[in-house]
């Protein structure tokens, strides 16, 4: 273990950020790096525990203990190969994951848990700024063809793993770039796209190419798809935004939260379109829907934009401060949770339901809404909710950003060109051991195929599904596999 007393001595050192007077003048990166004597006393604190949960507790099964070992004694560059072994890209997750591994840690039982995500991203930036990270050039090629459609995060996972098995890869991506949702759903100020491409350039040192402003299923069609590649991989996303389908919902001026934080990100990369309608928070007043880290995501892009007021609002009840009873250790934990946009300004309300929108000439202008109590659980665990009586009250909304979450991908085009079958939610049907779509040699992972969930728990499905594939064309696979609960 790192120091056999290292948790006694040593306390959790918390994540420091820019002023925010500062940082809110640029969309560079909000949070500073630690030293390495930090870095390496937040290590120290790593028990080695007997069970270590926090693999566990990590869908990559990251091997925390050994990493911070390594990272306690100096070795930095041992301490970047244990990491590569489970994750591909871990200054994405050790940017913008919750960190379910330090919810799982076995010293937050009784004191703050280790400060694993700090120390992760510490090891992968150290990795390149010391020239370790490289290109890994597969031993053999297997003369076999797999499309990636979607290039997210389960979509360059699996890219990655499948041309290292000795694949020829190619990546189609509908946007003018690649990235997914780490390029166009994530603002610049949490995830810089710079740490994008420079693992995009090591991809296609690799042998990935990549095919990009390439719709499959309306550019190029699903048959031709399956007649050009021996095996098609759909990464492709849960896209199709929740709605609210309540009176005023037609008035200009209320977005998807998606296309507002797209759109920035597109302004940023110098890829915004003359001709596009602007979504901006300017010198408005701005009502977010939705308290997740989308919902937070707008938050801060609106400070940014200089917003007039920002206002969050969310249907369920404000979580408490600490582990709510119900979800124990190891579980991830139901708690209130403030980002690095929240503490920027602006105002959080919680057991709101929004009634209507009104405004004039056919803008926004005003939200109204009711207070709402909620009941106990019923025998499903299903918890319902009422309307307080004479609670209702309006807000000022000139910008109204729908950040209620995804409800499945995309149907129309490559799915329906395909035949696929779905669940039960509209997510493409597939197991978490063969990944095999309906379509034989169709294969699905990500979001597309178990629902808006994670970063981590895209790559973990891009890992396991690029096995699948390398197992489905060759018989059997020499990739590493981690078995998690999907």
């Amino acid at each position: 273990m790192a120091k056999a007393t290292g948790f006694l001595e040593f306390e959790r050192e918390s994540v420091r950020y820019r002023e925010v007077d500062e940082r809110l003048e640029d969309w560079r990166q909000v949070q500073h790096d630690f030293p390495e004597a930090a870095t390496k006393t937040q290590a120290a604190r790593c028990m080695d525990c007997g069970i270590p949960f926090c693999n566990n507790g990590c869908p990559l099964g990251n091997i925390i203990p050994d990493w911070n070992d390594l990272v306690y004694r100096g070795k930095w560059e041992d301490a970047l190969a244990r990491l590569h072994s489970t994750n591909n890209f871990p200054e994405f997750t050790g940017m913008v994951c919750p960190a379910p591994c330090e919810t799982a840690c076995v010293l937050g039982i009784n004191d703050d848990p280790v400060h694993i995500k700090q120390v992760e991203w510490e090891i992968v930036r150290r990795g390149w700024e010391e020239g370790w990270i490289r290109p890994v050039l597969a031993e053999r090629r297997t003369g076999r063809s797999v499309a990636v459609v979607g290039s997210g995060p389960a979509g360059l996972s699996a890219a990655q793993q499948l041309t290292r098995a000795g694949h020829t890869v190619t990546v189609f991506e509908k946007n003018e770039r690649a990235g997914g949702l780490l390029r166009y759903g994530i603002p610049d100020f949490k995830l810089e796209k710079a740490m994008i491409d420079r693992r995009l350039d090591q991809m296609r040192e690799e042998g990935v190419s990549f095919q990009t402003g390439v719709d499959v299923g309306r550019d190029l069609s699903a048959n031709d798809l399956q007649k050009n590649f021996d095996a098609v991989l759909l990464t492709t996303g849960s896209e199709v935004p929740r709605d609210l389908p309540i009176e005023g919902r037609e008035l200009e001026g209320i977005h998807y939260a998606m296309d507002f934080l797209a759109q920035q990100n597109r302004r940023g990369s110098g890829d915004l379109s003359a001709e596009a309608a602007e979504i901006l928070a300017t010198d408005k007043d701005v009502v977010v829907l939705g308290g997740g880290d989308t919902g937070s995501d707008c938050v801060g892009t609106s400070h940014r934009h200089g917003a007039r007021s920002v206002t969050s609002i969310e249907l369920l009840e404000r979580p408490p401060r600490s582990r709510a009873t119900e979800t124990p250790w190891p579980l991830w934990p139901r708690m209130f949770r403030s980002s690095s946009s929240h503490d920027e300004g602006g105002d959080r309300h919680y057991a709101l339901l929004t009634k209507r929108f009104e405004g004039r000439n056919g803008r926004v202008e005003k939200l109204i809404g009711v207070e709402v109590q909620f009941g106990e659980p019923d025998e499903n665990g299903r918890v319902g909710f009422e309307e307080v009586p004479g609670s209702e009250f309006e807000r000022p909304a000139d910008l109204v950003l729908l950040a209620m979450g995804f409800v499945h991908p995309v149907h129309e085009g490559l799915v329906e060109g395909l035949g696929l079958e779905k669940d039960g939610r509209g997510n493409l049907l597939a197991d978490t051991k063969r990944f095999e779509t309906s379509e034989a040699g169709i294969f699905a992972a990500g979001d597309c195929r178990r629902g808006q969930s994670l970063v981590v728990w895209a790559q973990w499905e891009g890992r396991e599904a690029a096995r699948a594939v390398d197992a489905w064309l060759m018989g059997e696979s020499r990739l590493q596999s981690r078995d998690a609960t999907p």
